[in-house]
């Protein structure tokens, strides 16, 4: 015969639970680097991507302040629901063809939510899904398949994914068919912004906050298969542990 499950009751007074995020909408200027201003709905019901994380908003500083390194570039957002959203915004331009955002399927209408908000037109943004792991869908434009720039922020947080987000990020980066690579080196952001690079000219400006070990496990992983280097890291923005 065998005993009932014991049950374990931790009272709110030494653990309290972490209250849930209501629904709303933030207005972000980055102090007037970004006009007009970029309005943005978060909404949990259909996963974490749909709030602002820190290290989107300390890569989205970032390109804000070398908006002419992304002048007439081919650019592609990965896990871009909401966190990465200013980044984006900072990545828009007249002069250069739409960015274009991903995320995984069901995070796509808050994606399209937010873009109908900010009255964004085709001509700027374009949103497709992109699961990681998977080859690059059929329906991905050309030109977005070697992309010059990737942006990616926040996308280090459930460790299964570790190898599905590095199989990605070397299907956007990898080296053209008879391209040699040229052994030069590109930045990194270690919890703050960070240049990574593989295929020659093609950057991935990678931002990421440092919640526990096995992340920088994913940093050394990134390491190995690209080259990478280190823009920012430690408390950026008033934010410790993050790496650019």
């Amino acid at each position: 015969m065998t005993s009932p499950p014991l049950a374990l009751h931790i009272s709110e007074a030494f653990l309290p639970s972490r209250p849930a995020k209501t629904p709303g909408t933030t207005t972000l200027s980055f102090a007037g680097l970004l006009s007009p201003p970029l309005r943005l709905h978060e909404d949990l019901k259909d996963g974490c991507g749909g709030q602002l994380w820190p290290a989107g908003m300390v890569l989205a500083r970032y390109l804000l302040e070398r908006q002419d390194e992304l002048r007439g570039k081919v650019i592609l957002a990965i896990a871009l629901a909401l966190s990465q959203s200013p980044q984006a915004a900072s990545a828009s331009h007249p002069a250069n063809p739409p960015l274009l955002v991903t995320d995984l399927p069901i995070l796509l209408p808050l994606q399209a939510s937010n873009i109908a908000l900010n009255a964004l037109p085709a001509t700027a943004i374009l949103s497709l899904p992109l699961p990681w792991g998977s080859p690059l869908p059929t329906d991905l434009p050309g030109p977005y398949r070697r992309p010059d720039i990737v942006l990616a922020a926040d996308c280090v947080y459930y460790e299964p994914a570790f190898p599905l987000l590095l199989e990605t990020l070397g299907e956007l980066l990898g080296t053209d068919e008879g391209e040699e690579d040229d052994g030069g080196e590109a930045p990194l952001v270690d919890g703050a912004v960070g240049v990574v690079e593989q295929r020659k000219g093609a950057v991935c400006y990678f931002c990421m906050k440092k919640r526990r070990k096995a992340d920088m496990r994913f940093v050394a992983s990134l390491k190995r298969a690209f080259k990478v280097v280190e823009v920012m890291k430690g408390v950026v923005d008033g934010e410790k542990g993050v790496f650019l």
